[in-house]
């Protein structure tokens, strides 16, 4: 028989500097241990507040990488590119370590040119405070893992070809799959003010990974430990 639980699970996903967090509570249920559960959303001004919001939580999913090589080389990324042909480029390339020490635009490009033989793109440049707050907090790699939001909503919905997260009918395919096993539906009706729909709906397909994280059924790509111990991995 599976193992039926009361369990809290957290997905988060950022937004205009700040993050979204959704929140199932329920009993993972079913063969894939992931039965119908409640949604809720809230928002956190940082890392910090993810981690305060989210300590009762058995598990954390981030769209965030959390383990970093000197060299910016993640075999990871490479895995999760593989997964998702067409849309390959939604997997932004973490930087190397030493770019969280820039303190610009320019000064990141130099780092990176040193550490990896190339400059960053300024896309990535607009993710690393995000990720330098996430590297910096103490975090516990058996609760809290970096999962990616694509890879969770193919392996969610396995037979669905998603279009683009902010089209109308990616967004509905979206919705779709996560009414297959949460209250989406009502939890949309009950959203904070801030965070566009594609970074709720992200957030919470990393909610649904977290689940499987703690039932035992979660796929793990790469797992090479950085400088600092942290495993560079992305969790399905």
């Amino acid at each position: 028989m599976p193992r039926v639980w009361q369990v809290a699970c957290a997905g988060v996903d950022g937004f205009d500097g700040r993050w979204v967090i959704a929140r199932t509570d329920g009993a993972p249920t079913g063969p894939d241990h992931t039965g119908l559960s409640t949604l809720t959303f809230t928002l956190a001004d940082d890392a910090t507040g993810v981690l305060e919001a989210t300590a009762d939580c058995e598990a954390v999913a981030v769209d965030v990488p959390l383990g970093l090589s000197v060299d910016a080389v993640r075999p990871c990324e490479r895995a999760a590119r593989a997964r998702l042909p067409g849309a390959a480029s939604s997997v932004f390339p973490a930087p190397a370590r030493d770019v969280l020490l820039a303190d610009d635009y320019q000064d990141a490009c130099a780092r990176s040119s040193a550490a990896a033989g190339k400059k960053i793109s300024k896309q990535t440049w607009f993710l690393v405070p995000g990720i330098r707050e996430f590297d910096r907090a103490v975090l516990d790699p058996t609760r809290v893992i970096e999962a990616h939001p694509e890879l969770c909503f193919r392996a969610m919905s396995p037979g669905t070809m998603f279009a683009a997260k902010r089209t109308t009918r990616g967004q509905g395919a979206r919705i779709a799959a996560l009414a297959t096993w949460s209250a989406i539906a009502q939890s949309l009706a009950e959203l904070p003010a801030g965070p566009a729909l594609d970074d709720v709906l992200d957030a919470a397909a990393c909610a649904w990974t977290a689940r499987r994280w703690v039932a035992g059924a979660a796929e793990v790509l790469g797992g090479e430990p950085d400088t600092f111990g942290r495993p560079m991995r992305i969790v399905v």
